[in-house]
């Protein structure tokens, strides 16, 4: 055998082991990278956590872990989990209860969290970090607070505390250089005066320098919670006393379009969705209806988001003022059985309109609180109309439920939440009810039972 052989032989059993020991490290490096664990409390509140991986337009499921007796879970990361923000869903609705993370795939990260406390974190530079960030800049927000409060004429003492932000901001900004927690400090700068400034002045600069450094094109911001929580803040922070709430309002919602209006289309019909929403929850239906005329109904028809519109338009058709859709119902029985439309009734002063189930224990509950107290009115007062949103197999249950409600007109919605009275009625959970006027107009829109009882109360 030649030399050139044995060292042929010898190369081959080289390589055939470098390549084993690849393999083997392999599974080490794609198994074990870096962890997301921590603790929540009071641990009995909790079952599971949830990752993903939060981008601008999207998120992507990354993990699922259980929550042991104490509180406990954490997420294995492998290489394939890349650096970015990320979100944590501790229970249900998702879009409630969750908390960003920032993950750098450079280190571990653990936390504590606690449903009154929040998040803390034990472990991971960068969200340390913010919230270091965040706990120091609220403090000295509370002394600034606490000067004007005190209506105080010490204005050395107020650009000392000035001062102390600016140093603040600019020692915290050269702490997170390189990571992607600067994103999130350089965004919340705050406005900081040159010198002295009366209260009124400095709210006024206060809310005009508000988006100064908000990138809403930022795609770290976008896969965050900061624009939104930025905005509504603004929104529903910076009101003015001037005014009154839905004129304040309609104004900052026109302020947070301007500091938004060069960013891309997709973001601020998020935004402004989200802003929607929160105006529907809160009851300010003339507010919700300005953001969809003014704004985001154009963009949704831009991108071309039919049912987006489509939901806009139909949350305003069911509006306070505005006429009630018809539909038909029947009167009498037997041979003198009529069908009539709604816009025709002349029965009472008002009616009222509430989609029920023979099978919604809600409905089974506030139904005949409703039957008792209508009774206790005058007669003519107010008429119920009880639209019964049922399917085949509840048909029964309902025929028998109406027997005890002879007071109410009786309609059935065949198809439950399919049923063409509650989709153009935007009934999405029984009860839901509706008060007219003689007119057929809709003059209120009750949550409940109760919230009914206090409006009739009231007139």
């Amino acid at each position: 055998m030649t030399i050139l052989s044995i060292w042929s032989l010898i190369k081959k059993e080289f390589m055939l082991k470098k390549m084993l020991f690849v393999i083997l490290l392999i599974p080490m490096f794609v198994v074990a990278q870096h962890t997301i664990k921590g603790t929540f409390s009071p641990a009995k509140d909790f079952e599971y956590a949830i990752l993903y991986k939060v981008m601008p337009t999207t998120s992507l499921y990354i993990a699922n872990a259980q929550v042991d007796s104490k509180g406990n879970f954490e997420f294995q990361l492998d290489s394939t989990v890349t650096k970015g923000m990320y979100r944590l869903v501790y229970a249900m609705p998702q879009e409630e209860f969750n908390f960003d993370i920032i993950y750098n795939a450079k280190e571990d990260v653990s936390l504590a969290f606690n449903t009154e406390t929040g998040v803390k974190y034990n472990a991971s530079v960068e969200n340390i970090l913010i919230n270091s960030y965040t706990t120091s800049m609220s403090m000295v927000s509370q002394s600034i607070g606490n000067f004007y409060r005190q209506q105080s004429t010490d204005t050395l003492a107020l650009a000392a505390i000035f001062k102390t932000q600016k140093e603040t901001q600019v020692e915290y900004e050269k702490a997170a250089e390189g990571t992607i927690a600067l994103q999130f400090i350089k965004a919340n700068s705050p406005y900081i005066p040159e010198g002295f400034e009366d209260i009124s002045t400095y709210i006024k600069n206060l809310k005009i320098h508000f988006f100064d450094h908000v990138d809403f094109d930022n795609e770290i911001l976008q896969s965050s919670n900061f624009l939104i929580e930025r905005t509504l803040n603004y929104v529903f922070g910076m009101t003015s006393e001037e005014d009154n709430e839905v004129v304040s309002y309609e104004k900052n919602i026109d302020e947070v379009y301007a500091a938004m209006k060069d960013a891309n289309p997709v973001i601020k019909s998020t935004l402004l969705e989200i802003l929607w929403q929160q105006m529907v929850d809160a009851n300010f239906e003339d507010v919700a209806n300005y953001i969809a005329d003014t704004y985001l109904i154009k963009i949704a028809q831009t991108l071309n988001d039919i049912e987006l519109v489509d939901g806009l338009t139909l949350f305003k058709s069911v509006s306070i003022g505005n006429k009630a859709p018809e539909f038909n119902v029947e009167l009498g029985e037997g041979e003198n059985k009529t069908e009539v439309s709604l816009y025709d009734l002349d029965m009472a002063q008002e009616y009222v309109v509430v989609f029920w189930s023979s099978t919604c224990s809600h409905c089974l509950n506030e139904i005949p609180k409703l039957q008792t107290y209508v009774k206790s009115m005058k007669e003519g007062k107010v008429k119920v109309i009880a639209v019964g949103l049922e399917d085949e197999t509840s048909l029964s249950s309902w025929e028998k439920a109406i027997v005890k409600y002879p007071e109410f007109i009786h309609v059935l919605g065949l198809g439950k939440w399919n049923n063409d009275i509650g989709n153009s009625y935007n009934v999405t959970a029984t009860p839901t009810y509706y008060i007219l006027n003689a007119n057929k107009k809709i003059i209120a829109k009750p949550y409940d039972f109760e919230a009914f009882k206090k409006y009739m109360d009231q007139k």
